[in-house]
């Protein structure tokens, strides 16, 4: 199988990348991204010289760009570009609708003009919104994000989830909890709080502490999309989770300690607007349907974790300096 995987030089992208060549020997990957902020080379650092792997440097929103991947003939497309981060997209929502839905649409009118065989939207819980203190989210769960960021994320489901009515095209929509692991870019929690507390730095925490979150290591959720790209029913949704539900005070907690660092470092600060208090994911069907399941418990994941940002400083220091944003700008050009 020939697969354009569009983001995979991000956190989940390139740990995506790694998986399939490993697992799947006669997969080729043709890896396109824009180099943005949270896309780094570097988490692909071995995988360059590898034949079944290519690089594009290239925008989603760039109709002529994609059309010249594509039209080269790929069997499927694993969409994980976007722009992600909650707080940025209340700043200014604009690079959010921009990548997120455009983007979406552009690669969808290609896949259709070039008869790709299979879909594959990356999508994420919060475009459900926010859960009680009971309940988990099903497929069938209404949409409704509370956020700019996961509003441009449901409009991108709702997307493709008309191109496969409309179009006939073959489409499957995944939709994963909170994920956590190496290379992810250090503005989110777990990678945020690892190395802050590295470097004795003030942990943040948003109001009172106790908003919920469901975890999944990041190579079971790429254990997930593979399953659902080879085996999901065309025009399929598939939730995908650990079952494991913690609070962020709790995520806080177990960070300090697994560096033997003092509770001290917790600073609680402002609430952002809107905060949705609760994600669960009921994933029985992908499990039922496909048989999948995840393979690394909550404590051997955060184990793993922060053993890996532990023992690759120098990844997440030029990544917090930008450092490696003026190498890409030798080696690419200007954005």
């Amino acid at each position: 199988m020939k697969i354009l995987v569009t983001g995979g030089c991000g956190f989940i992208g390139s740990n995506f990348v790694r998986f399939v060549l490993r697992e799947h020997p006669k997969d080729e990957l043709v890896n396109f991204d824009a180099l943005t902020y949270a896309g780094n080379l570097q988490n692909l650092a071995g995988v360059q010289d590898e034949a079944r792997y290519s690089f594009v440097r290239g925008d989603i929103t760039d109709r002529e760009a994609v059309s010249r991947v594509i039209e080269r003939g790929v069997d499927a497309i694993v969409h994980f570009a976007a722009e992600s981060h909650v707080d940025r997209s209340i700043l200014d929502s604009t690079p959010f609708v921009r990548t997120n839905v455009l983007g979406t649409q552009v690669l969808l009118d290609a896949a259709v003009k070039y008869k790709v065989g299979r879909f594959v939207q990356i999508s994420t819980d919060e475009v459900y919104g926010s859960l009680g203190p009971t309940g988990k989210f099903t497929e069938t769960s209404p949409l409704e994000p509370n956020s700019p960021y996961s509003a441009s994320k449901a409009a991108a489901d709702l997307l493709v989830g008309a191109f496969h009515t409309t179009f006939g095209l073959d489409t499957v929509i995944t939709r994963c909890s909170n994920n956590y692991g190496p290379y992810q870019f250090p503005e989110k929690l777990i990678p945020l709080f690892v190395t802050n507390a590295m470097g004795d730095q003030p942990l943040p925490i948003y109001g009172d502490g106790l908003y919920v979150r469901d975890w999944i290591y990041v190579l079971d959720h790429c254990s997930a999309i593979d399953r659902v790209l080879r085996q999901g029913k065309p025009g399929g949704i598939y939730n995908s989770g650990s079952n494991n539900e913690h609070t962020n005070i709790e995520i806080t907690r177990a960070i300090l300690a697994a560096l033997g660092k003092p509770e001290s470092l917790i600073r609680y600060v402002k609430d952002r607007p809107a905060h949705d208090r609760r994600y669960a994911i009921d994933a029985s069907k992908i499990m039922t349907e496909l048989g999948w399941q995840p393979a690394h418990s909550f404590e051997q994941g955060m184990r793993e974790t922060v053993q890996w940002y532990v023992q690759n400083r120098a990844w997440w220091s030029a990544v917090k300096s930008g450092e490696y944003l003026k190498y890409y700008e030798q080696q690419y050009g200007q954005r």
